[in-house]
């Protein structure tokens, strides 16, 4: 929860992210506290996560596929983890929580959608990727029948 607590900590100071309109950071903030609080409390074991799976994090060797960077490593419940890959990835790990799963979904894309306001950013065309995810966040959080309070 440490980069949850990063992300908040810049949705808390204007200063940081000054671009970041008032409801976009409220739903930035009410859903980096809703979906962080149902992961505590799911009582989902935890268990070593790659912490962001995705393919520039992946190497294919002659013993199979090899994790790299580890520098977001964590524990966690594996829907964490799985939350990071597209849904045809997720259908292939049958046992997951889909509501967990849900829940881990809202708490990346609003994770790393702060990430993108900050002023300090330097990710190309972070600011354009920032807007994109903020309709996609709201359009999750709409579909999912979920209040963010």
């Amino acid at each position: 929860m440490d980069r949850v607590t990063s992300a908040q900590r810049l949705i808390d100071a204007p200063a940081r992210t000054p671009d970041l309109g008032d409801a976009d950071r409220e739903l930035l903030s009410r859903t980096l506290r809703s979906a962080s609080g149902a992961i505590r409390g799911s009582g989902a074991p935890e268990q070593l996560l790659h912490g962001e799976p995705q393919p520039g994090n992946l190497l294919s060797t002659a013993r199979g596929p090899l994790f790299i960077d580890w520098e977001t490593g964590c524990r966690g419940p594996v829907e964490f983890d799985v939350a990071h890959t597209p849904p045809e990835v997720a259908a292939r790990y049958p046992r997951t929580d889909p509501d967990l799963l849900i829940e881990c979904r809202l708490l990346v894309l609003a994770m790393i959608t702060t990430w993108r306001w900050d002023r300090d950013d330097r990710l190309p065309d972070g600011r354009l990727l920032g807007r994109r995810w903020l309709d996609d966040l709201g359009t999750m959080v709409e579909r999912s029948g979920r209040r963010t309070s």
